[in-house]
């Protein structure tokens, strides 16, 4: 059974990397296609319709390919920000290191934060020493 999950895992992993993919190139290629018919649309032609309904069409199909090319930059988007939560989600080595650095450096910091405690508790203790030397050989010791 544990091996039927493990097969269906990078089976599942596959497809969506697939359908990542086929997504992508969707995309582009009707961002392309929709600036390509823009840009077809900038060549005026002489026809029998007048000049005012030649550019109110003109404008019409502009916008519907603009609004093309929004929605598939929005999907692009999608696409990344569904990448991301992916990576994040389903990237275990990466974030198992990172996690093994970050306690590393915290351990480190430990040590110096310790080893600095020590030298700290040592000063005190001598100071403290040399100041009851000083208060119990003083003259001035109320009895």
């Amino acid at each position: 059974m544990k091996m039927a999950q493990q097969s269906k895992q990078p089976q599942g992993r596959e497809a969506l990397l697939k359908s990542y993919n086929k997504r992508l190139k969707d995309d582009v290629k009707s961002i392309l296609d929709n600036f390509m018919e823009i840009v077809k649309l900038g060549l005026v032609e002489e026809s029998q319709i007048s000049r005012m309904t030649q550019v109110e069409e003109i404008n019409f199909q502009m916008q519907v390919r603009s609004a093309n090319m929004v929605r598939a930059a929005e999907s692009l988007m999608k696409l990344v920000a569904d990448v991301k939560q992916y990576l994040i989600l389903n990237d275990f080595p990466s974030v198992n290191e990172a996690i093994t650095q970050n306690s590393l450096i915290f351990k480190t910091k430990s040590q110096e934060a310790d080893q600095k405690l020590m030298a700290l508790r040592d000063d005190m203790a001598s100071d403290l020493y040399e100041l009851e030397e000083e208060f119990y050989s003083s003259i001035y010791k109320e009895k």
